[in-house]
């Protein structure tokens, strides 16, 4: 195979965002294509070592390769990002820069190399079922399927369910002495603390990627300064919503609907027609606060290094 497979500076992202913008099949993702690769490829290096590569021919750009450690395990290296030009499937090219990938992650420390979204900054959860040819390099690689992730999709068009107004029960929430409200840039340590100490994961780090930012944003629940629930959207890229989540004394009233359908309709204010609710949990919540369906299902995969 006449590939070089080398690193990749930063002033060759643009390159790297065109050839994803060309390789992603699914319409979703290319639109996207900006926003994946500054998320892995440049926002991500500000908390974890990230691995950019390259696969070159005459000096052209012809698949690229986006890796990183784990910021809460070093133990574990993750493939966040692999594209290949259409016309260089099947020539080995996505085998070569997961080959090289696995050496120079084992060489920084890893003793596995996971094919799933690394929080707090990821694209993807895993391998999107659709992209058949990365499921059939990944077990030809030798990974396993540990895992199985899905995304919904919430419609965004006018009368949908996920616009449903939310006054009448913002209303009653103050009733209770409950306000909702936009978070700002001086709301986030308290939203970190409070993300940390009631769901752990690195959620912090998600909704410091969402307050404050473009096509990004927050939505908090406080009663007396006290943190009940937040919501976020965009942190990743400007079509996903999460994370959320409510204190578990205040599951059962309304917190977490009110602010998922004022992410939405912030979304739907932008343009978006339709939001990923990414990595789902608790599908009947999402099914009956917004109308959304699953959609999108990912196989999520891991590797013990030889010699790691």
């Amino acid at each position: 195979m006449d590939v070089e497979i080398i690193e990749l500076g930063r002033d060759r992202l643009p390159e790297v965002v065109e050839l994803c913008r060309l390789s992603f099949d699914l319409p979703e993702d290319a639109a996207e294509a900006s926003a994946v690769v500054v998320t892995v490829a440049e926002r991500a290096a500000a908390d974890r070592p990230v691995l950019r590569l390259g696969a070159v021919r005459d000096g052209a750009l012809v698949g690229v390769l986006v890796g990183s450690l784990s910021a809460a395990d070093p133990r574990l290296g993750h493939v966040d990002l692999v594209a290949v030009a259409p016309t260089e499937r099947r020539q080995g090219v996505g085998g070569a820069l997961l080959t090289e990938a696995e050496s120079r992650l084992g060489a920084l420390g890893a003793a596995e190399v996971l094919l799933a979204g690394n929080p707090p900054h990821y694209a993807w959860p895993g391998v999107d079922v659709r992209y058949t040819p990365a499921v059939c390099a990944a077990q030809r690689l030798g990974y396993r399927q540990d895992r199985t992730a899905w995304n919904m999709t919430a419609e965004l068009s006018e009368g949908s369910a996920a616009l449903r107004p939310t006054e009448a029960a913002e209303q009653r929430l103050a009733g209770r002495g409950v306000t909702v409200r936009r978070a700002a840039s001086d709301d986030l340590p308290a939203l970190a603390a409070f993300a940390r100490s009631t769901f752990g994961g690195a959620w912090d780090g998600e909704l410091a990627g969402s307050v404050g930012r473009p096509d990004a944003g927050v939505h908090l629940a406080e009663r007396d300064g006290e943190i009940l629930g937040f919501a976020a959207y965009g942190s990743a890229r400007p079509s996903w919503f999460g994370p959320m989540g409510t204190a578990p004394a205040a599951e059962g009233s309304g917190i977490g609907g009110v602010l998922l359908r004022r992410c939405l309709r912030d979304q739907a204010a932008a343009g978006i027609t339709a939001a990923q609710i990414g990595w789902v949990g608790p599908v009947p919540f999402y099914s009956n606060a917004a109308g959304a369906r699953i959609e999108r299902v990912f196989f999520l995969y891991r590797k013990a290094i030889k010699g790691a």
